[in-house]
């Protein structure tokens, strides 16, 4: 029986040294230590051997379990720890090593850019920006724009009502008092920013809309100085090629009022159904500045005078790029703006 463990010792042994994977290990501990193992059926016969022998036997068979166990778990350690570095050495990344693929770049949504191109055509021109509050009083969104209480202008604003004494804008106009009140003029500021209305949404109309107003102030400012600006900024936007052309209109904060038209871009000015078979499209709408609005921001308007105009940003920006429905400008949609 001592013959029977010398011979499963030196096996175990030379089986554990060859071991190069943790199967191995488990298959050695299995056939030698598990329950039907060799090691393990020489312990059970050990009631068949003399008590002179008996000790013996057992102290041989307990030392070599107890070496063989504590060989595997040390061989198993050496293994994990091979694996390990094997694993280290496979996935190392070099930092320095250029990439191999150029990551996709963002793009700037088409709104921003147009939002951009007006802001820097008017920057261009002498304009500064400037800005206010979304929620904001009565007194800065209607009435010293010269809409007071009772106006009757005020029921085409649609307005979403706060409390009785405040909105949130319905225009970019409620900055010009503040610009009016606050900067000493000469001076000329664009106002960009978001403004609500009560609307139903659907391809023309959103409740949320981007706006940006233009303000001049000076001595001796004309129609034609209104014209001109609005002019050069349409060619600066637009192209050299497209055509402006001014109808009289109605706005409580300006006296004359116009709105400006340009020729379709995307029938060059021939007639489709984008522009109805006119050949025109309207962008904004403009005016010399009340002198009601400079009466009630503190300047004599005798002594200066002003224009100003606003336009929608989704409106150019369907223009610009034949977006036919605003909503796609606000829903954030990746297939859409894939597309800029």
């Amino acid at each position: 029986m001592l013959e029977n463990l010398q011979s499963i010792e030196e096996l175990a042994k030379a089986r554990l040294k060859e071991a190069r994977e943790e199967a191995e290990l488990e298959a050695l501990s299995v056939s030698v230590l598990g329950r039907n193992g060799s090691l393990t059926e020489i312990l059970r016969t050990m009631g068949k051997v003399s008590k002179e022998a008996r000790a013996q036997m057992g102290q041989e068979a307990n030392r070599l379990k107890r070496e063989l166990e504590t060989a595997i778990e040390e061989k198993r350690a050496l293994l994990a720890a091979a694996e390990k570095e094997k694993r280290f050495a496979r996935e190392t990344v070099d930092i320095t090593e250029p990439g191999k693929r150029a990551l996709p770049r963002g793009r700037l949504h088409p709104m921003t850019r147009t939002y951009r191109e007006i802001r820097d055509a008017l920057v261009g021109m002498g304009f500064i920006t400037f800005d206010g509050p979304e929620v904001e009083l009565d007194k800065y969104n209607f009435e010293l724009p010269n809409m007071p209480a009772d106006h009757p202008a005020r029921d085409m604003q649609d307005t979403f009502y706060i409390s009785d004494s405040v909105v949130l804008r319905t225009h970019t106009t409620n900055c010009e008092p503040r610009a009016l009140l606050t900067l000493k003029p000469p001076f000329r500021v664009v106002i960009p920013g978001r403004c609500f209305r009560v609307d139903e949404v659907d391809a023309s109309h959103s409740p949320i809309f981007m706006q940006m107003e233009g303000l001049v102030v000076d001595h001796n400012i004309t129609l034609a100085d209104l014209k001109g600006t609005l002019e050069a900024f349409v060619h600066a936007v637009f192209g050299e090629n497209v055509r402006t052309r001014f109808r009289p209109s109605y706005f409580p904060f300006t006296e004359p009022s116009a709105e400006l038209d340009i020729s379709c871009t995307i029938c060059g000015g021939k007639g489709c159904r984008v522009c109805k078979g006119t050949g025109w499209l309207e962008i904004l709408g403009s005016g010399v500045t009340n002198p009601h609005e400079l009466e009630n921001c503190g300047l004599d308007p005798h002594e200066w005078s002003a224009f100003a105009f606003g336009l929608g940003v989704d409106r150019v920006t369907s223009l610009k790029y034949g977006v036919t429905d605003i909503r796609l400008e606000y829903e954030n949609d990746a297939r859409f703006l894939g597309q800029f």
